[in-house]
């Protein structure tokens, strides 16, 4: 029962920083196409992510400035903008607000 639980977390966990997922992986592996966020995704996690979620957030991320999608062949494949970089670094340098956060929860 408790894994479980845990995994359905971790599920939870995953979909609700997709945005934040993808940012941090396109600052370490840039370019990539939505399939190598999927297969990253699936890789790092252990879930599979349907193709319309990354695709609706990929598009939804250039709208926002912070991703460029472009065409590289048969394929569009994604970089960060300067702001999407700007965005990842902040959220990378919150880590310890953030786990002192989730230690408030207990």
């Amino acid at each position: 029962m408790q894994s479980e639980i845990l995994k359905e977390m971790k599920r939870t966990m995953v979909t609700n920083f997709l945005d934040t997922i993808i940012l941090a992986e396109l600052k370490n592996s840039s370019p990539l196409s939505g399939y190598d966020l999927l297969d990253f995704v699936y890789k790092k996690f252990g879930f599979l992510i349907s193709p319309g979620t990354i695709y609706a957030l990929l598009y939804a991320m250039e709208r926002k400035g912070l991703v460029n999608g472009s065409y590289s062949q048969t394929k569009r494949v994604y970089t960060l903008t300067d702001k999407g970089t700007e965005t990842i670094e902040a959220i990378l340098r919150s880590k310890d607000e953030i786990r002192k956060f989730i230690e408030k929860l207990y």
